[in-house]
């Protein structure tokens, strides 16, 4: 039977090893994310944006009817 320490050194290297593909995997799956996360903001920003512009535009086609509706207001 082998002796205790002579089992040490070979299940540390072991662990190490373990522990350095556990690394390795956690950084690719936060690079995953990050880019995941990013995606989500662009999109989300992105319908920000055409939201504002479809809001700006519904807001001038309103003030050109009220201009028109003062002009024909003041007519009469």
């Amino acid at each position: 039977m082998a002796e205790p320490s002579d089992l040490i050194l070979p299940m540390l290297r072991e662990m190490r090893a373990e522990g350095a593909a556990f690394r390795e995997e956690m950084r690719s799956d936060m690079a995953e994310l990050k880019k995941r996360l990013e995606s989500v903001r662009q999109a989300a920003f992105g319908e920000s944006v055409l939201g504002r512009y479809a809001v700006a535009e519904v807001e001038e086609r309103m003030e050109a009817f009220e201009k028109r509706l003062a002009a024909l207001e003041g007519k009469h």
